[in-house]
């Protein structure tokens, strides 16, 4: 079951076409959150008709604010901004063609203050494709 497909995540990313990477969010619990996005020839990140790796870090990171402004949407909270701090033990292991659907996980490590720890790994199938570990930095509410 989808929770919010393409036209609701703007309640959720603060991204904007044409810089959204992400399609729908699939599922969302304490545990993790997943994604599915498909890559098309129009797509910014693009190169020789394949994803480049900044597609795959910008789903990754994408999958993690939807993740967390959906929470925050549950919880009559603010939607806040993030913003990447740090990518740390990268690998990109094979970057998929046009056409096709990406399935991204993260998972929340670590949370203090305004600063979230996410393990991210996207996916092809059942193909890894790459893994990251993102210190996100959250803008504070405006009072």
């Amino acid at each position: 079951m989808t929770l919010l497909y393409k036209d609701q995540l703007d309640a959720i990313l603060p991204q904007r076409p044409p810089f959204v990477m992400i399609d729908a969010l699939v599922s969302d619990n304490p545990d993790a959150t997943e994604t599915s996005f498909e890559i098309l020839p129009s797509n910014i990140l693009i190169h020789n008709g394949k994803a480049t790796a900044a597609l795959l870090v910008e789903n990754i990171a994408q999958t993690a604010a939807a993740g967390a402004g959906y929470k925050a949407l549950q919880g009559n909270g603010p939607v806040l901004v993030g913003f990447i701090g740090a990518i740390k033990n990268l690998e990109i292991h094979a970057l998929p063609p046009v056409g096709t659907r990406l399935k991204t996980i993260t998972r929340q490590v670590n949370a203090v203050f305004n600063v979230s720890i996410v393990e991210g790994t996207v996916y092809l199938d059942d193909q890894l494709l790459a893994s990251c570990e993102m210190k996100i930095f959250l803008q504070e509410p405006k009072s």
